[in-house]
């Protein structure tokens, strides 16, 4: 039975704002306007118009909750021609080996632990991207086609589909003006359940209320960034961006709480010599958290990171706080990138021979 109103939440498909790649972790996220790489096929779609190379390949694996939770990126972006491209990029956030103690009461009425199982819950999210330069010189745009497949071990899954928008501006040779709009058109996720007698009559004896089949909708976010970036010497440069998220949502616990807008910023800062070495720096999640005496603090999460590159391969790290002050919780990220040639090019070089 459905619902009879569709269901809004906030936090809805939040493992897919956590983000992918080391190197935007480094900078608080703070990547839209600058994004050039094959994680641009989830930062902002307009992003892969920039990629030269024959073939992107992007991966990053990393823990939370001191283990117990797994985030998984695999991502590829291909030029199509002079003027556009296309990506695509797979997210997993899981938790698996939970146990299910819903039948571990027998029928008579005994504890039998041999009557445990385990199950997995998944977040699974597919994006198909596709971007292109406009007539307007420095101007891209681009889109992504969403699939989100979730579950709970055998007794809830889920469907979605939406779509987001991207934008990108390069003004001169300092400036990048972005923007994307995630979940543009609301992205609709429809759960359905599978529960046996058994578990029903648990969830009824412990009080919870049993679950119906129901939609659920994922209201649109606006991300706007502006990036800096200049040579101070030579090769070594410095860039820095700042970006805005605009929740749709109603109000956040975040620097400015509106309704039905909250606006999260965060800043990100980056040193580097050529495509050899960057250090990063950012800090984001600015948020109020609630005193013993009713009283407001304002927390912030810094990050910090490194990329080294080498022959087409990069490999990013970063150092990231994702607690407060006083339960630091911090979390080890690495991700690589695979730049990869033409074969056809590299076939038809000649050999030189010492």
């Amino acid at each position: 039975i459905s619902n009879a109103q569709d269901i809004a939440p906030k936090y809805s498909y939040e493992f897919l704002s956590i983000g992918v790649g080391a190197s935007a972790f480094g900078m608080s996220n703070a990547v839209v306007a600058g994004v050039d790489d094959v994680t641009a096929g989830y930062w902002n779609p307009a992003g892969l118009t920039e990629i030269d190379d024959f073939l992107q390949i992007g991966a990053m694996h990393s823990e939370y909750f001191a283990g117990i939770a797994k985030y998984d990126y695999i991502g590829l972006a291909k030029p199509l021609d002079d003027k556009s491209a296309a990506g695509f990029t797979f997210i997993r956030f899981g938790v698996d080996d939970i146990p299910n103690t819903t039948q571990l009461i027998d029928a008579s009425g005994n504890i039998d632990y041999d009557r445990i199982t385990t199950f997995s819950a998944g977040d699974y999210a597919f994006l198909f991207s596709y971007a292109r330069k406009m007539p307007i010189e420095g101007l891209s745009v681009g889109a992504n086609f969403k699939v989100v497949y979730r579950h709970v071990g055998d007794f809830a899954r889920s469907w979605g589909f939406g779509l987001d928008g991207g934008v990108k501006y390069k003004l001169g040779e300092k400036w990048k003006f972005g923007a994307l709009l995630r979940d543009a058109t609301s992205t609709f996720n429809a759960w359905s359940f599978s529960l046996d007698d058994q578990m029903i009559e648990t969830f009824q004896v412990t009080g919870n209320e049993i679950p119906e089949n129901g939609l659920e909708i994922t209201l649109p976010k606006l991300i706007l960034g502006a990036q800096f970036k200049t040579n101070i010497y030579k090769e070594f440069y410095v860039k820095s961006e700042i970006d805005f998220d605009v929740n749709t949502d109603g109000r956040r616990n975040v620097l400015i709480r509106t309704s039905p807008f909250s606006i999260d910023p965060h800043i990100g800062l980056a040193f580097g010599y050529g495509k050899w070495v960057t250090l990063r720096a950012g800090i984001g999640n600015w948020t109020f958290v609630k005193n013993p005496d009713l009283t407001e603090s304002l927390t912030i999460q810094p990050n910090i990171g490194i990329g080294v590159g080498f022959k087409g391969i990069n490999i990013d790290y970063a150092f990231t706080d994702i607690g407060d002050a006083s339960v630091a919780l911090y979390s080890h990220v690495f991700s690589l990138r695979f730049k990869l040639q033409d074969p056809k090019k590299k076939s038809d070089t000649p050999r030189t021979d010492e």
